[in-house]
């Protein structure tokens, strides 16, 4: 059995250096690669990385070094002998400095101390002064190996030993404390495993992963671009990817109608006095864009459900009407922060595949399951598997708790009763009700938050919501959120890396290329062309004055699923020569042949 690093006490992982073996439920956590340990060990190799850079760098100071999901970091000030910041080049001379020290077998070391001890200890530290703002009053404690020493809660592995298997990955910058109006500090990140194999195969995986980067393969099928004088966050959609993102929203549109949702249409900017009434003024201001417009203070909506609660109002409802469902691609604006920013997955304008069901209590169930059944036709049309977790009351949240109380269990029970499997995560909830999020996971085996249902009794009383019942009294809905895709751009980019870049063929920016060997093919290259497009396929004659190969090689560096090329055989004959790009296949088919092949793969879409 391997040595034990840390141990497990109420939920919570303690090191060695940090508990009394004696205690009673303690609950070892081994030196492997399950998540706890990995916690522990990926720690301790921030700061044997952090060791490491001040032993090359001494004059280094450094803020904080978390284990992160798949892997650590470090923030920290450092520059080199001509002045310049730490950069990828140097990543390697610091693993070396990391291995030597590795040797050395170093014990973690733990001290507590009280904040005023530890704040006079690091006086001209101002990295640690800023740590140690963060810190409630109290026991403050170290840990050190070697030369290295940090303010840090732990948990740490034992000795250095452990720490043999890790890579850095990359260089960042990272703002001090998150603040963009701050000191840009340097972040190195890494990864640390408990054996080599998962090591290896890790980094494997994130080769793969950078083949399959889809601000790469936009790029490389010209679907959309960023333009700094645009500004960050905001995504250009180029003609490929706007036919892409068409199709995918016209294929959405409707399965929506043929599920009774209702398309509605909100304004992008909204007085601020609704989003006083909505909660967000208070609870999610720093995440919004606001504007005064004679005189009157305006926020352009973050989200659309106070549009979406705007037209339930437009008129008397009664019980007969519920559940009523409207649906949206809504286009909303975040303030993220420019360091968080990274292609298509975190942007500052966004399109939600949004949707609110207005219900009576008792119709929460049944159209959890529908909105679950959705998801479920969705995800095997695009092959995710998925996983679910329920996210409970936030600190920051509006509403009394007895009523998150009551929505919470409502999402419970109907993943109870209908045998789903899901996670909570405690207090992930948005701040008006508790969500069921929708994890769905790639190719690579990462995982990704896209969906999410949440159960909103909230927003209805604070809007004053009402329907009549069947006595004729006035009662009180509850707001079902919904999005599945949670937003097309952040969609598109996972599904661009799921299928490094092979999309499906009904959403294929261009479904067919068609390759005329010579001119005197053009005109039925054309006929092909008009027959694809009634079929709301588009296609791409590639008709350059160069050779057939190279316009072969094009239609495959653009990832078009299906070339033809058309000689004086397939003119004479009213035939393709069809090569399956993804399959690696040729054949030869009649024109009709070929328009039934088309066909019968656009049938293969079922939501």
């Amino acid at each position: 059995m391997s040595d034990i690093i840390a141990y497990k006490l109420n939920g919570n992982i303690i090191d060695t250096l940090s508990v009394d073996e004696n205690e009673k439920g303690l609950e070892p956590i081994y030196f492997d690669n399950s998540t706890e340990a990995l916690e522990v060990i990926r720690h301790s190799c921030a700061h044997l990385m952090a060791e490491a850079i001040l032993e090359l760098y001494p004059d280094a100071k450094f803020f904080v070094g978390p284990a992160i999901e798949d892997g650590f970091y470090y923030d920290f000030r450092a520059f080199k002998e001509d002045g310049s910041k730490i950069g990828e080049a140097d990543l390697k001379e610091i693993e070396k400095k990391m291995k030597s020290l590795i040797e050395k077998k170093a014990d973690f070391i733990k001290t507590n101390s009280t904040k005023t001890e530890v704040s006079a200890k690091f006086k001209g530290d101002d990295l640690k002064q800023e740590v140690l703002k963060r810190i409630p009053d109290g026991v403050v404690s170290i840990y050190s190996q070697g030369k290295f020493e940090d303010i840090c809660r732990g948990p740490h592995v034992p000795n250095t030993k452990y720490l043999r298997f890790f890579k850095l990955t990359r260089v960042a910058g990272a703002y001090l404390g998150g603040d963009e109006k701050r000191e840009m500090l340097t972040r190195i990140y890494g990864v640390a495993f408990a054996d080599k194999e998962s090591l290896n195969e890790h980094l494997k995986m994130l080769e793969e992963a950078k083949k399959r980067d889809h601000r790469k393969l936009g790029n490389e099928m010209k679907l959309f671009t960023f333009d700094e004088e645009v500004g960050a966050g905001l995504a250009i959609w180029l003609p490929n990817g706007a036919r892409m993102r068409s199709k995918l929203e016209k294929a959405l549109f409707k399965i929506h109608r043929d599920r009774g949702y209702e398309p509605v249409r909100g304004p992008e900017i909204l007085k601020a006095d609704a989003w006083k009434t909505s909660g967000h003024y208070d609870n999610y201001r720093e995440n919004m864009y606001f504007t005064k417009i004679d005189e009157q203070e305006y926020g352009i909506k973050p989200m659309n459900c106070v549009g979406h609660i705007k037209v339930y109002q437009s008129e008397i409802r009664s019980y007969r009407d519920l559940p009523l469902k409207f649906f949206e691609y809504g286009v909303v604006h975040r303030h993220e922060k420019s360091g968080v920013m990274h292609g298509l997955f975190r942007v500052r304008e966004f399109t939600q595949d949004d949707a609110h069901i207005f219900c009576a209590p008792n119709q929460i169930k049944e159209n959890v399951l529908e909105i679950l059944n959705f998801v479920e036709n969705i995800m095997k049309t695009f092959n995710f598997d998925y996983e679910m977790e329920i996210s409970t009351r936030p600190d920051k949240a509006i509403g009394d708790e007895k009523v998150w109380e009551v929505a919470t269990n409502a999402l419970k029970e109907a993943l109870d009763e209908n045998g789903y499997k899901y996670g909570i995560d405690e207090g992930g909830g948005a701040f008006y009700g508790p969500k069921i999020d929708i994890k769905i996971t790639d190719a690579l085996k990462r995982k990704w938050q896209c969906g999410t249902i949440q159960v909103d009794f909230n927003l209805p009383e604070r809007f004053d919501l009402a329907y009549i019942d069947e006595n004729n009294e006035k009662k009180r809905p509850v707001m079902l959120h919904r999005a599945i895709l949670g937003s097309f751009e952040r969609f598109i980019g996972i599904l661009i890396e799921h299928t490094a870049g092979e999309l499906p063929f009904f959403i294929a920016p261009t479904g067919v290329a068609i390759v005329p060997i010579s001119d005197k093919h053009f005109d039925y290259a054309k006929k092909i062309a008009l027959e694809l497009r009634k079929l709301e396929v588009d296609s791409e004659i590639l008709s350059k004055n160069e050779t057939l190969n190279k316009r072969i090689r094009t239609a495959e560096k653009a990832h078009i699923p299906y070339i033809l090329v058309i000689g004086d055989e397939e003119v004479e004959k009213n035939s393709v020569a069809l090569r399956d790009r993804r399959a690696r296949t040729q054949s030869n088919l009649s024109f009709d042949e070929f328009i039934k092949f088309i066909k019968e793969k656009l049938d293969e879409v079922h939501f």
